[in-house]
């Protein structure tokens, strides 16, 4: 039978799971104007789930890009484009 610590840092860890922290993504641009990124093959963003930045304006349909998805899960953050 667990100890009531294991079960305190199960609780603790299952709460932090299903707050979505903040966690690092990938995507590639699907289209640039209307702004649509494919997010890891499973999701599809357009702007509006997005938080542009400087390097946000000079995406090109095909660019890798780098994603922070904000705590939460609903928003992204574009932090720049891969090195290629």
């Amino acid at each position: 039978m667990p100890n009531m610590v294991d079960l305190m840092k199960t609780a603790a860890m299952e709460a932090m799971e299903q707050s979505k922290p903040v966690s690092i993504h990938f995507g590639t641009v699907l289209n640039a104007s209307p702004l649509q990124v494919n997010v890891e093959q499973r999701l599809t963003l357009d702007e509006p789930f997005l938080v542009l930045t400087e390097t946000s304006k000079q995406l090109s349909t095909g660019d890798k890009i780098i994603l922070l998805r904000m705590q939460g899960g609903q928003r992204y953050i574009v932090l720049d484009k891969e090195a290629t």
